[in-house]
């Protein structure tokens, strides 16, 4: 399932001629080639193959985030998302200044850029030249994969979310998203944040562990689904039970859960982290890449 050779090695491909490079927004018509260039790496390009897999376009949204692609000779050959994140697809690091001028020029601004560390670290090297400044670089952060069964006996309390229960876990992923990036998801008004886990409790992709009082103890998402690999995202345990050596058991849950809808099961930790590292590696995920994500 996984390329030979990883996206984010440079013995990846030949250098792009720069002669026969061009860069346009994608539209409905290169979504074939899109989707053909992101499977070279289904769990590095989750992102956007949960995107075509629920829209079944590579067109822009109605909300104006959409696909920068770059052509060699006529041929998509890198791809970045520009939304509220940059997410390069199947990126050169050669072809970031190019990519870098097109997200410029469109005049949004950027949360983050997350993905394959090479790409995402010669992009934010081009933004920084064009003004965008970055709060925080995580230039580490092991990309990890699991493809059978948990080796640890899974928790049995972890369920998936109740929308009953939508008042208990909003506040758990605020938390959660504040811990990760040091403000809160709040900021840009609370609708918005909202929605979104909203709609993953719809879906059946938040998991949740409530207790007899109704706190939640532990609770991920599957933030990225498709047929072959879900991404887990947003894992949080709460502060009053930190320490009693339950995280495994709860992430050997997430994956059994998550093997109910994809064979592969992923997810990216920051480098420094050892502590969560180790419990991932236990439950029998391993390194398959190096992720890095930049927090503007």
């Amino acid at each position: 399932m996984l390329s030979k050779v990883a996206p984010w090695l440079a013995s990846r491909r030949d250098a792009p001629d720069p002669a026969g490079l061009s860069v346009r927004a994608l539209d409905g018509q290169d979504t074939p080639a899109l989707t053909s260039l992101a499977q070279q790496d289904p769990v590095a390009n989750v992102f956007i193959l949960a995107h075509l897999r629920g829209t079944g376009t590579a067109a822009p949204t109605s909300g104006g985030a959409g696909v920068i692609g770059v052509f060699d000779d006529g041929i998509l050959t890198g791809a970045c998302w520009a939304g509220a994140n940059l997410v390069p697809v199947q990126l050169d690091p050669a072809l970031a200044p190019l990519v870098a001028e097109a997200a410029n020029s469109s005049g949004r601004r950027y949360a983050s850029a997350f993905g394959p560390a090479d790409a995402v670290l010669a992009l934010n090297a081009e933004l920084t030249e064009l003004g965008h400044h970055a709060h925080e670089v995580r230039a580490d952060q092991p990309l990890m994969v699991i493809d059978g069964p948990p080796r640890v006996q899974p928790h049995p309390g972890l369920a998936h979310g109740d929308l009953a229960d939508f008042d208990r876990i909003l506040p758990a992923c605020a938390a959660m998203f504040e811990e990760e990036v040091g403000y809160s998801p709040y900021l840009g008004g609370r609708e918005f944040y909202s929605r979104r886990v909203e709609g993953l409790i719809r879906q059946g992709h938040s998991l949740v562990h409530l207790n007899e009082a109704r706190e939640v103890v532990f609770k991920a998402e599957l933030g990225a689904v498709t047929e072959d690999v879900t991404q887990v995202q947003g894992v949080w345990m709460n502060p009053a039970f930190r320490g009693q050596g339950l995280s495994a058991a709860y992430m050997a849950a997430v994956v059994e859960k998550a093997r109910q809808i994809a064979p592969m099961t992923s997810l990216y930790v920051n480098g420094f982290n050892t502590r969560a590292r180790s419990t991932y590696e236990r439950v029998g995920f391993r390194q398959v890449g190096t992720f890095a994500t930049v927090l503007f």
